[in-house]
């Protein structure tokens, strides 16, 4: 029996390469789907405190998209993750909800080292994200102007994925 060697032309490289970022995309999504938390609370019903001391009234937030984000300064993807969720926040109401990451100083140090500008509520223990079942981190919220969490989005999104979801609840 003869094997007979294909040639890696560039049209079957091209075909190769978008079935395996189709697949990553499908996986990706399944795993997102298994992952996300079953959210009850209903964020509009609080007002926090972020590290600047100042007060953060999730009701002045209901007529627009929000983007509430919940990360830590101990994980690495939500450091890799943090000039995409900077990037919107030009546009876009944020809140991020820094859980177990330490004094509001060391936060506030990293986001100044950092360059991030966003509003970070300090979740010192973890009691906010326990409410809202958040157990993976990072994970994204996405409400649309009338209030409701259109999209849960578990692990590393790319600044281009955000944009479209919030392209999709307008």
């Amino acid at each position: 029996m003869s094997v007979i060697k294909e040639q890696w032309t560039f049209k079957r490289i091209l075909k190769e390469l978008f079935t395996t970022i189709v697949l990553i995309f499908i996986i990706s999504q399944v795993i997102n789907f298994i992952r996300q938390p079953e959210i009850k609370e209903n964020i509009y019903a609080y007002s926090l405190r972020d590290i600047d001391n100042k007060n953060i009234n999730f009701l002045d937030y209901k007529d627009k998209p929000l983007i509430v984000y919940f990360w830590g300064l101990w994980c690495p993807v939500c450091k890799l993750e943090s000039s995409n969720i900077q990037s919107l926040s030009e546009e876009h109401t944020i809140v991020s909800i820094a859980v177990n990451s330490g004094t509001d100083q060391e936060l506030s140090t990293y986001m100044k080292k950092q360059n991030l500008d966003y509003k970070v509520v300090n979740d010192r223990k973890g009691a906010l994200a326990a409410k809202f079942d958040i157990d993976v981190y990072p994970t994204t919220l996405i409400y649309n102007a009338k209030g409701e969490l259109k999209f849960t989005e578990v692990g590393y999104i790319t600044t281009l994925g955000l944009k479209a979801r919030l392209e999709l609840i307008k």
